[in-house]
């Protein structure tokens, strides 16, 4: 019993830095296939640079509001 746990664990232990990389690389090529990688990688870039612009222009609204309020602070004392 202590043996097999052992096992497991080092087995654990192998799988637990870079190597998950490539087990994942593996699994979306096994799953996906070579042929259709580009094109999710695509897809992905894509989603991420949608992600971005969201988040600048969150950025900019909140700045914006932020100025409303002092700007509306100020003029009252």
């Amino acid at each position: 019993m202590i043996g097999r746990s052992m096992r497991v664990f080092g087995t654990a232990g192998f799988i637990a830095g870079q190597e998950w990389i490539i087990v994942i690389v593996m699994a979306v090529v096994l799953i996906f296939g070579a042929k259709k990688i580009p094109e999710l990688a695509k897809t992905f870039g894509k989603a991420r640079g949608e992600y971005e612009k969201g988040k600048i222009e969150a950025d900019k609204e909140l700045a914006d509001f932020k100025d409303g309020d002092k700007k509306k602070g100020s003029g009252t004392a």
